[in-house]
């Protein structure tokens, strides 16, 4: 691990490693609550990276505990959740390549029963962003200026890459089906609380 602001110390576990650890860590899963459903690391709390801010008492309260790792499909969205939690002083790591990563490698993954099964936030960004691109095109043969929506998008997705945001995933993430239920949060900061104590 190497050291970052203030006095948290922050860095990343691979797949191998996380698994051979897992039993000293608390895992935090900042995926929506329904990618979360459709399949997470074992004994993982979904704490969706826009409640983030909600669960810094929890979740420093845990880190004085056991070892965070801060999970999410690929890595991108734990890597500035692990920066977040950085900046308040909690220590974290991120896995390297998120999900995808451990699930490559054959490590199982838990799935809540009954759960349906949700598209992971990169895939749904890559379905609305090429509707869109297709749309203008399309509509550009009716009227040029239709062709916009295309050069907007292109522009969001290289502005997305550049500074490691997404307005896009932003917007989708307050989609009913990636949202959580209110008390849902509440009941995995609880125990978070009661592990940590």
């Amino acid at each position: 691990m190497s050291t970052t602001s203030r006095t948290a110390t922050t860095g990343s576990l691979d797949a191998r490693e996380a698994h051979r650890r897992l039993a000293e860590l608390t895992v935090i899963d900042v995926r929506g609550p329904g990618e979360y459903a459709a399949g997470h690391l074992p004994g993982a709390h979904n704490v969706p990276l826009d409640q983030l801010a909600r669960a810094l008492p929890a979740l420093s309260a845990a880190a004085g505990r056991r070892e965070l790792l801060v999970v999410c499909a690929s890595g991108v969205r734990s890597a500035g959740a692990v920066a977040t939690l950085a900046g308040h002083g909690i220590a974290a790591a991120t896995l390297t390549g998120g999900t995808a990563a451990w699930s490559r490698l054959g490590h199982d993954l838990e799935r809540e029963a009954g759960a349906r099964t949700v598209w992971a936030m990169e895939r749904q960004v890559r379905l609305v962003a090429g509707s869109l691109v297709l749309a203008g095109l399309a509509g550009g043969r009716l009227r040029p200026a239709a062709r916009l929506l295309s050069a907007g998008v292109a522009g969001g997705l290289v502005f997305s890459a550049v500074t490691g945001t997404c307005g896009m995933a932003r917007a989708l993430a307050l989609l009913p089906h990636n949202r959580s239920r209110p008390d849902a949060l509440d009941a995995t900061l609880e125990t978070l609380a009661r592990h940590a104590g």
